[in-house]
């Protein structure tokens, strides 16, 4: 028999292991259910990799419903929390998300946030705004990468070459994303330099 909503719920707030936690997140998140997002967005918190993980993997499976709790419940203290909020808005890709992964990219103290947050930038589906939305939100998220890409922090640099690879599925602004790749060839960190390689033999495949 399956279980109901809240012995799903009662079994996260309950588990006594470690283990028997990130179970107990994994069928919850299966379960796909509304009531269980604010459960799901708590273990975000929880000091347990394995269940933050599987409840990300969750909050994204359910899709644009996640979105605006997330939001709203979004934790400016707990950086582990608020990384793998982040990474959550990201995988939904709900460009609703545009304005806290912009900030998150620039400003967060906590590098794992930022580096979610400027991956994420790159894979919003644009094509759920409207027309007049679309230009200045895609806008807005290619000069935050653009600034991020010459940060101090070789991982802030990688992600953002990542962001800037997925954004260049909206050709108005690839040559600027070509451009800046151009200029990261020169990066002064190999890892880096390697990514903008795969970025940019990505962009010279698609069409």
């Amino acid at each position: 028999m399956t279980d109901s909503p809240q012995e799903l719920i009662r079994a996260i707030e309950q588990a006594d292991s470690p283990g028997r936690l990130v179970a107990s997140v994994r069928a919850l998140a299966a379960a796909r259910l509304e009531v269980g997002i604010p459960t799901l967005i708590a273990v975000l918190g929880y000091n347990n990799p394995g269940a933050a993980v599987a409840a990300v993997e969750g909050l994204i499976q359910l899709g644009e419903i996640a979105v605006q709790p997330l939001l709203e419940k979004l934790d400016a203290y707990d950086y582990g929390a608020r990384a793998y909020a982040i990474r959550a808005l990201a995988g939904i890709a709900d460009p609703r998300a545009l304005d806290i992964l912009v900030e998150a990219a620039v400003t967060d103290f906590a590098p794992s946030v930022r580096r979610a947050a400027a991956k994420g930038l790159g894979n919003l589906r644009w094509n759920t705004l409207n027309a007049q939305q679309i230009q200045s939100a895609i806008a807005r998220a290619l000069e935050t990468l653009l600034l991020i890409s010459q940060d101090q922090d070789w991982a802030i640099r990688y992600a953002a070459v990542v962001g800037l690879q997925a954004l260049s599925t909206q050709l108005e602004v690839r040559p600027s994303i070509q451009k800046r790749l151009a200029e990261m060839a020169l990066d002064n960190d190999p890892a880096v330099r390697a990514r903008v390689q795969l970025a940019h033999q990505s962009l010279v495949m698609s069409p």
